[in-house]
């Protein structure tokens, strides 16, 4: 079985060719087009410096502006970044940095016009994803505008009134927290507290609460054991569950949580995560895995809660290469759903199609926003039943208004 082995997000952008469904991206070989991809994209981007780079007669130098969908539901998007320390646990993969430390983005219901614009991520976490895969500088993405491609979540945000439930997010192998600020953005305006999770040592940067970026220790390693990846994550996951409910100080909003509601969602091997701690954490009541292998596939009988499968038709049909799908479902005692998306990639669960598009690079046959929409509208649905008792019809069967969605059970 190949690894879950899954690209930054600067890394897909540097990509020419498109990141396959079962392993790492291929390497960079050609440069991006001069004009972007025929899909058209719905951008309100702001002005942003021009790139540096000295452009060729091949690849001219473009000026990236980056920019996610708009949130969809009644409320505005807030956001804060917390730090945590977890000291009862050394880090597992760079044990002499000392104890386990985690950079955590929390997103919530905010209302509409109060707070100020947050950036994407930190110009250190911007300018390491740009190393680590060695960004072409003809795409004009530089650590400025790629640290302030427009989020829709705004820093300070006045919360809503009341409690919602707690879904926490895990994102792939290599991939930054925020590459999943699409979808958490909109469960917040959906009425969700949203803990992006950014799991140190597995990416190219998440700035700690030290202002250290470490880059990762783990990546390009072919002994990498996936299965203790995933169990990693899920003691990470855990431990913020534990800080954001256990009346401690860690989030000044953490009273806006319903601790008894928490569902966990990832991409890739954040999916495998998800069962992971479904497995090993009762208070996880449903989970979702967007398009990831399961690390490993679930024994019958250890998960008997609600668990979506989301992913791209070319990888996990019941037919397809991946068996840890077919495995986990007949393992699966809740309530469970598995979809199929016809013509998407294995990022087209995250924002990485649409800033892949907007830098000029080719995207898959499922346009960038047809995948953020049918990313949010199921897993919001999703949630909705599970954790806020709110029947929906998009989980019944196909949809009219959602031809490249497949049910396969």
């Amino acid at each position: 079985m190949k690894r879950n082995r899954r690209i930054s997000a600067v890394a897909v952008l540097a990509l020419a060719a498109l990141v396959t469904g079962t392993g790492a991206g291929f390497a960079a070989t050609t440069t991006p087009s001069a004009t972007p991809s025929a899909t058209p994209v719905a951008t309100h981007a702001f002005d942003t410096a021009p790139a540096t780079a000295t452009a060729t007669a091949t690849a001219p130098t473009r000026s990236f502006q980056g920019t996610l969908p708009a949130p969809t539901g009644p409320y505005a998007a807030g956001e804060d970044v917390i730090h945590l320390t977890d000291a009862s646990r050394p880090d597992p993969w760079v044990p002499s940095s000392g104890p386990r430390q985690l950079a955590v983005t929390m997103v919530y219901p905010a209302v509409p016009g109060t707070g100020t614009p947050a950036p994407y991520m930190t110009l250190a976490e911007a300018a390491g994803a740009i190393q680590f895969r060695g960004m072409p500088a003809s795409s004009g993405v530089t650590p400025q505008n790629l640290s302030g491609v427009t989020t829709h979540a705004f820093d300070g945000a006045r919360p809503q009134r009341g409690k919602y439930p707690l879904v926490v997010l895990s994102p792939g192998f290599e991939d930054q927290r925020m590459t999943l600020t699409s979808l958490a953005t909109d469960l917040a305006s959906h009425g969700y507290v949203v803990a992006l999770v950014g799991h140190t040592y597995e990416d190219s940067g998440e700035t700690l609460a030290n202002g250290r970026t470490p880059t990762c220790a783990i990546c390009n390693n072919p002994a990498l054991d996936f299965d203790s990846v995933a169990a990693s994550r899920a003691l990470d996951v855990s431990f913020v569950i534990d800080r954001l409910t256990h009346g401690s100080t860690a989030w000044r909003l953490a009273h806006l949580i319903d601790k008894h509601e928490i569902g966990m969602a990832g991409h890739s091997i954040g999916g495998a995560a998800a069962a992971a701690t479904m497995i090993a954490d009762p208070r996880v009541r449903a989970g979702v895995n967007m398009d990831g292998s399961f690390h490993p596939a679930p024994m019958p009988g250890r998960i008997n809660r609600p668990f979506l499968m989301l992913g791209a038709a070319a990888n996990h049909l019941p037919s397809s290469h991946d068996t840890t799908w077919g495995q986990a479902w007949a393992a699966l005692g809740g309530y469970k759903k598995w979809l199929t998306v016809a013509g998407a990639d294995h990022t087209s669960f995250t924002d990485l199609d649409v800033l892949l598009e907007e830098a000029g690079f080719p995207t898959p046959p499922l346009s960038p926003e047809r995948g953020v929409v049918i990313t949010r509208e199921y897993v919001t649905a999703f949630f909705d039943q599970t954790l806020k008792g709110i029947h929906s019809p998009l989980l019944d069967g196909p949809s009219p208004n959602n031809p490249e969605v497949a049910f396969q059970d």
